[in-house]
């Protein structure tokens, strides 16, 4: 299994005067320690189970091209990208930059957005659910063929572009991580367009994963091509070989990848407890 991080929140000692060099440390230690993907929330304001709103927050895709330049192996996405957020032109061309000046390392994360709150404060027009579900695929096939290099228009229900044209084009095929756990409309998704998801932890992951299947069986995929990613909370207040355990059964579900946030990541010690103690027990499961 392959673990990865998310840097949901920004708020540090040092405050915004030293933000930036506690990111800039917090990446380079988890690149130099084996993890193999860094990601930030997609948010403008901070989420509830985070704090209030008024913490600190940074814009997704500055932090991702900030960390970009801190790192030389780790894979950079958002978890995930509200689809309303950005016109899907303008997306397709911010992953492909993030991929060619971090040398293929984006992915591009993306679901079809939830906090009301902070879309209605900045202005962000925030359609009712099966519109947004409309978006996000129409999304999907238009970042699909800008990664392609697809030089055509594209009309759709909700987007007209008259021309794709997207140069440089990513160094390479463009995994597209699609976040959430909805059974008829996200999961089809996933197994339609995506090449990574991502579930939440609970009782009914093992039922979620057999919907993907499903799904995958209906659209005539293989199942086995989609890299199945999880949340997972480091909680280094456990003893690493209980981290490990857990990590192991999620593993046994089938489940490639473990991303989540690490309490205190700013004091950078918690991070090099789990590159040291758990990274290598998981790395062979």
């Amino acid at each position: 299994m392959r673990l990865g991080i998310q840097i949901p929140d920004f708020t540090y000692p040092g405050g915004p005067a030293t933000l930036g060099k506690d990111l800039a440390a917090i990446a380079r230690t988890a690149d130099d320690g084996g993890f193999d993907a860094i990601a930030v929330m997609d948010h403008f304001f901070q989420i509830g189970p985070v704090g209030p709103p008024e913490r600190d927050m940074l814009e997704a895709y500055t932090t991702l091209g900030f960390l970009a330049g801190h790192t030389s192996r780790a894979k950079l996405l958002t978890l995930v990208t509200g689809v309303i957020y950005r016109e899907p032109g303008l997306l397709g061309k911010i992953l492909s930059t993030l991929d060619v000046l971090s040398e293929g390392r984006a992915v591009l994360g993306i679901g079809a957005a939830w906090n009301e709150e902070e879309s209605k404060a900045l202005g962000f027009r925030f359609p009712p659910v099966a519109e947004r579900f409309e978006r996000l695929e129409e999304c999907l096939q238009i970042c699909r063929q800008m990664f392609d290099g697809t030089d055509a228009p594209y009309r759709g229900k909700h987007y007209s572009l008259d021309r794709t044209l997207n140069v440089p084009k990513p160094l390479s095929p463009l995994p597209v991580l699609i976040g959430g756990s909805g059974e008829k409309k996200t999961l089809r998704l996933v197994a339609q367009y995506a090449q990574m998801c991502n579930l939440f932890p609970g009782p009914d992951l093992a039922r979620k994963l057999e919907v993907l299947r499903g799904h995958c069986e209906d659209v005539g995929r293989p199942y086995d091509e989609i890299d199945k990613t999880v949340y997972y909370a480091y909680d280094t207040g456990k003893p690493s070989s209980q981290l490990v355990d857990e990590l192991g059964g999620l593993a046994a579900m089938g489940f490639s990848m473990a991303i989540g946030g690490v309490q205190d990541v700013h004091a950078l010690k918690p991070l090099e407890k789990i590159a040291a103690e758990v990274l290598p027990q998981v790395a062979s499961l």
